[in-house]
């Protein structure tokens, strides 16, 4: 059997597995599910046990598959999650997801403070309440107890790696996004563990996303045995930008899954304070920078369920969705959707915001409002698209990635909204060949030709130029509407809590 790699893409709603061979070829993939859970509004928590069994299946799918162990293994992760562990790396409660939003007023808070501009120029992330460094002082006030009893803070990938190997170490990329490591001195910033509660113990050892570990003995994962390198590899963003060869200037990568983000690589940080924008490590010389919104996929489905009271979300629906869309010009007719339905990050960074329809007349129907609620996705990625150009060199395409790029409608409206060059890649899953590809360079392979070979398998949209005209006018009003009705967001908000 010849030599494979292995790409592990630790996600909030499944674990995918992807196999290439060292040319590039993809040779097998699988992918296995899970659920999050809601206990209470606002929380968003899963059990890490879910994740161990999705590992453990999608390993055994692929060594069964190519009947052989990989030469290496390598990991991408969904960033934001925390949660307490023992000393035998046992939680002692669910993981706190990204999505989990009851550190919102803390983060607010801290924002605001003196040190906030400080915290977030030392450490990369913004104060939100995504930020494992607020979810542990929301834990810290609220669950005093539990902080006390956990041995370690982790995140998924940290939790994953200790049942591999029994230590509790966490890469760079990881690391950046928790609110709590200084990404210029690669270590844990002490003012920020301060006032978390935390001295640098309660954390998992730094490492850089090349690090490698080997099985002790056999039999820990299906089919794996001593001779597998096994790579501690990236968080899913930054893995991303490298599985897209979106890390060169002027070179950027979007993706739209549940949420959604807008990503350039750069060699020094990009700060933006108002905007927030993050400052995340592919490795320890290369910032993946860029800025996150709530509302992607997630938006779509609830259009889906509950706009259109679709039971179930399949593709037909989509294609009935693109399909109606397709009848409206582009600006709807003057209809305007916010579509911070599930608060918004970057660049509002409001977890009381909620989504509008702003403009509604009689004329508006129904494919009206639909095409009105993709626009209004496309105009926040925009947002956050001129947030990091403001701060960094114009960029001059965007590779994009996700569920998303299977509608050509959709995707011509990014294009035309944007106004870039989109660049399809015809490979795997990004942030799983990011995965591989860390794993390569960690064992010498060149990946350059793998590169060159994808950069030449690729397909362009370019923006329409009238629809562009019309969006250009439009997005000036969009980027004002938020800002003009907060007072009264805030105090409906109030009047339903």
């Amino acid at each position: 059997m010849q030599k494979y790699f292995v790409g592990i893409d630790l996600g909030t709603g499944s674990t995918k597995a992807v196999a290439i061979d060292i040319a590039g070829n993809t040779l097998a993939t699988a992918q296995s599910y899970y659920p999050t859970s809601n206990p209470k509004p606002g929380y968003s928590e899963q059990d890490p046990d879910l994740i161990w069994r999705a590992l453990l299946n999608c390993i055994s799918k692929i060594t069964t598959n190519l009947n052989a162990a990989p030469v290496a293994i390598s990991f991408s992760s969904a960033m934001h999650s925390i949660m307490p562990v023992d000393e035998q790396g046992n939680a002692l409660a669910d993981a706190m997801l990204w999505a989990d939003a009851r550190s919102g007023e803390i983060a607010q808070r801290i924002r605001e403070s003196v040190d906030g501009e400080d915290l977030y120029r030392h450490t990369g992330t913004a104060i939100y309440a995504m930020s494992p460094f607020c979810k542990l002082i929301w834990l810290l006030m609220n669950e005093p107890g539990l902080f006390n009893r956990a041995f370690k803070f982790i995140s998924i990938k940290e939790y994953i790696w200790f049942k591999l190997f029994g230590v509790f170490e966490v890469d760079y990329s990881i690391a950046s996004a928790t609110g709590m490591f200084d990404v210029l001195e690669l270590n844990w910033y002490v003012e920020a563990l301060n006032i978390a509660g935390l001295v640098p113990a309660h954390l998992s050892v730094p490492v850089n996303t090349d690090h490698k570990r080997y099985l002790s003995s056999t039999g820990i994962l299906p089919g794996i045995g001593t001779d597998t390198a096994f790579i501690i590899g990236a968080s899913d963003g930054c893995c991303a930008n490298l599985g897209g060869n979106a890390v060169r200037p002027g070179i950027g990568a979007l993706t739209i899954g549940t949420s959604g983000a807008v990503r350039v690589g750069s060699k020094t940080p990009v700060y933006n304070y108002d905007a927030m924008t993050f400052n995340y490590l592919l490795n320890a010389n290369t910032f993946i920078c860029g800025g996150a919104v709530n509302n992607g996929g997630a938006a779509v489905d609830w259009l889906l369920k509950d706009f259109l009271k679709m039971e179930t979300v399949s593709a037909e629906n989509y294609q009935y969705l693109f399909k109606s869309i397709d009848t409206v010009k582009p600006g709807s007719d003057g209809l305007v959707f916010l579509p911070y339905l599930y608060g918004e990050r970057a660049p509002v960074w409001d977890a009381k915001s909620s989504g509008a329809f702003i403009n509604i007349n009689f004329k508006h129907q129904q494919q009206h409002f639909l095409r009105a609620a993709l626009e209004g996705i496309c105009f926040a990625l925009n947002d956050v698209l001129n947030a990091v150009e403001n701060q960094a060199e114009p960029i001059k395409e965007i590779v994009i990635s996700g569920g998303f790029i299977t509608s050509a409608t959709w995707v011509q409206m990014l294009a035309d909204i944007t106004g870039k060059k989109l660049i399809v890649l015809q490979g795997g899953d990004s942030s799983a060949m990011g995965a591989i590809y860390l794993a390569m360079e960690a064992l010498g392979v060149d990946i350059d030709p793998i590169l060159s070979r994808e950069a030449k398998d690729r397909v362009e949209i370019e923006p329409n130029p009238e629809a562009f005209a019309i969006y250009h006018k439009i997005f000036p009003v969009y980027k004002k509407l938020y800002s003009q009705i907060k007072s009264s967001v805030y105090q409906l908000h109030d009047l339903n809590t």
